[in-house]
């Protein structure tokens, strides 16, 4: 089939993109050496497309085909995508991600090289053709140019008529097309097939498929979808679509499986996609008001939402009364402490959603504890580092709950203090220069028990002061504030020498904390009062500002910069990586691309300066690549590059 009638049954309707969570993943360079690779005739590969039945008669581009049939685009959905933007000038209608990602290329009549237009090279400077406009316009449209160029040489003229000839006749090109048809193609069967076919690139999965045929059949429902999460991106909370999906699963099917989604009826989800929304909602802001996890960075757990979600649908969208909330609260907390969630997902949320189902939230609490051997937290608990560990959104609950102080005003840190209406403060307690001047290595200077939090302007006037004498400044003007930020008060413990052991110390005052409040949580009587139902929808508030590279990591925040400049994602920092089986953490990387540097493509990329053997070996076992500073990151990004660009 052409490439030009591909294109024209995409926006038919007639084959369809499926609704994948990826959206659209390719770089500036892919593009680029994508339309190398077309322009001369290098093979691109064929595409497979899966017929599915479409209970309704419009799609995403129009009518199905005559049967009710609608064929699904499997391999070849980042191929299709940026033909269609060139060729066409414009995404398609489904498209998600970054537009200029193809917008923009250039030819040079000399070279024959495909590039993205920069003004210093390509203003004014005719050789460049705006790849998508000569589409759009037709060869004739160059004429005039390109006779100018070519000064009265009929040889040359020919030449360049050519080269932009070849250009517009990629609509022409035909490509092959595999079929998946037959009643005995289920979900299991297709999914099967497709990772066989595609075992070099990104895995589908059985959810990629039963969004698909849910949209097929009902295409507004991404539409849905991106709705709800662009309102939970505003308030702070940034899900993928994939995640809401899950959640959607488990209160609609009470399985954590999605092949199970592929037997909802379209009305079914139509139905309970809106109420998996709600209650989402509702837990955002019952999580916030309780237990002050006001946004993104601090709310861990989220492999726990179906479970919460299913709940509220038991009881009519909120909770019965003050104590199940607390004691599904305690159980959720625990469940992101140990990693309940971040192995064998299905395993767990399956057990979860069961032991849900056939008792209460006590069943949920006693599966838990059976799989954990104990719920207590201990002081060792709290030797993890960085932002991303598991007990950093602990320490923030903590501060919240409890109305630490602020240093300076003495204000309790409650709602509108951190998070939402203001960026986050994170205060090392010694400051990160004092220490490293004294040998500290950078997992010890970011342990979470060196962590507090205050307001900007509180922070800014403690700066860098060695703690010996700034904590005694705040003990003799406000007494209580440190201990509200259970810091001891053993001068001792001060000093620049004696940093241990007051890591010591303040983990043993940190956990004797949680086990408190846990205890509460658990037993009663909850000091508050169940938030309003209508209270379910979350009012925008402007988000915490970006987490930025490490100022200890040299050259990290110029390369994340250069990357996302071409097109690849954004890392998270100080950010713990689990072993993906067994959910136990490994380590804390300074950056860390769970889905890998294109989202959902290729290894998860993990930058550790100084690991040790032990982490080292777990990292490569769990096929995690590893590098161990921005420059050989670079190196191995260079070499990606230049693998796009000539393909």
């Amino acid at each position: 089939m052409k490439i030009s009638q591909i294109l024209d049954k995409v926006e038919s309707g007639d084959i369809a993109l499926p609704e994948f969570q990826r959206g659209y993943v390719w770089t500036r360079d892919q593009v680029r050496g994508f339309f190398q690779s077309l322009y001369r005739d290098y093979p691109i590969g064929g595409f497979l497309t899966w017929s599915t039945k479409a209970e309704s008669a419009d799609t995403r581009g129009g009518p199905t085909g005559k049967d009710g049939t609608i064929q699904l685009l499997l391999d070849g959905q980042q191929r299709v995508t940026t033909l269609y933007g060139v060729t066409r000038g414009a995404p398609p209608r489904f498209f998600e991600g970054k537009p200029e990602t193809f917008s923009g290329l250039h030819f040079n009549l000399e070279s024959e090289a495909f590039e993205f237009y920069g003004p210093a090279k390509m203003k004014d400077n005719p050789f460049w053709v705006d790849v998508s406009a000569l589409f759009r316009d037709g060869l004739a449209s160059r004429l005039a140019v390109i006779s100018a160029l070519a000064a009265g040489d009929s040889t040359l003229l020919g030449v360049y008529m050519e080269r932009l000839n070849s250009i517009v006749q990629i609509r022409d090109r035909d490509v092959h097309i595999d079929e998946v048809t037959g009643s005995d193609k289920t979900i299991d069967v297709v999914v099967e097939i497709f990772n066989r076919v595609n075992s070099g690139g990104t895995k589908l999965s059985k959810g990629d498929l039963a969004l698909a045929a849910i949209c097929a059949s009902w295409p507004d429902a991404r539409g849905v979808m991106n709705d709800a999460l662009g309102t939970w991106a505003k308030a702070g909370f940034d899900f993928k679509l994939d995640w809401l999906l899950r959640n959607a699963n488990g209160v609609i099917t009470g399985e954590a499986e999605f092949t199970k989604l592929a037997e909802v009826s379209v009305a079914d989800f139509k139905e309970g996609l809106p109420e998996t929304i709600e209650h989402i909602s509702y837990l955002l802001n019952s999580l916030g008001s309780r237990l002050g996890l006001d946004h993104n960075r601090v709310l861990n757990g989220r492999g726990a939402f179906p479970v919460m979600s299913r709940l509220l649908r038991h009881h009519g969208g909120s909770f019965p009364d003050a104590m199940t909330r607390d004691r599904l609260f305690y159980w959720y907390v625990h469940s992101f402490l140990w990693g309940r969630h971040t192995g064998a997902t299905e395993t767990a949320l399956n057990q979860d959603l069961q032991a849900l189902d056939e008792g209460d939230v006590d069943a949920l609490i006693a599966v838990l504890r059976r799989s954990r051997g104990h719920l207590d937290i201990r002081p060792d608990d709290f030797l993890a580092s960085g932002m991303g560990s598991r007990f950093y959104p602990l320490l923030y609950l903590l501060t919240r709950v409890h109305g630490a102080q602020d240093f300076v005003s003495g204000v309790p840190l409650r709602d509108n203090m951190l998070g939402r209406l203001s960026s986050l403060q994170i205060h090392h307690i010694f400051p990160k220069a004092r220490l490293y001047e004294h040998g500290y290595g950078r997992g010890e200077v970011n342990a979470v028990a060196n962590f507090c939090f205050l307001t900007q302007g509180s922070n800014l006037k403690v700066g860098s002061k060695p703690p010996a004498v700034y904590l005694e400044e705040i003990e003799e003007r406000m007494p209580g504030a440190l201990a509200s930020q259970w810091i001891p008060t053993d001068r001792e413990l001060w000093r620049l020498e004696s940093y241990p052991d007051f890591l010591a110390a303040r983990r043993k005052l940190l956990a004797d904390a949680a086990n408190s409040f846990f205890e509460v949580l658990h037993d009663g009587p909850s000091p508050v009062a169940l938030a309003d139902r209508a209270a379910a929808v979350l009012t925008s508030a402007p988000r915490p500002e970006p987490a930025q590279a490490p100022d200890d990591v040299p050259g990290l925040a110029a390369l994340v910069s250069e990357l996302e400049g071409a097109g690849f994602a954004l890392p998270e920092y100080e950010a713990e990586v689990c072993e993906p089986t067994t959910g136990e953490a490994i380590t804390v990387a300074a950056a860390y691309w769970p889905q890998g540097l294109q989202t959902e493509v290729g290894a998860p990329v993990v930058l550790l300066q100084h690991p040790t053997g032990a982490e080292q070996a777990a990292l490569e076992a769990g096929d995690f690549r590893v590098f161990h500073s921005p420059e050989a990151l670079h190196r191995y990004v260079d070499h990606l590059r230049a693998e796009y660009a000539a393909s």
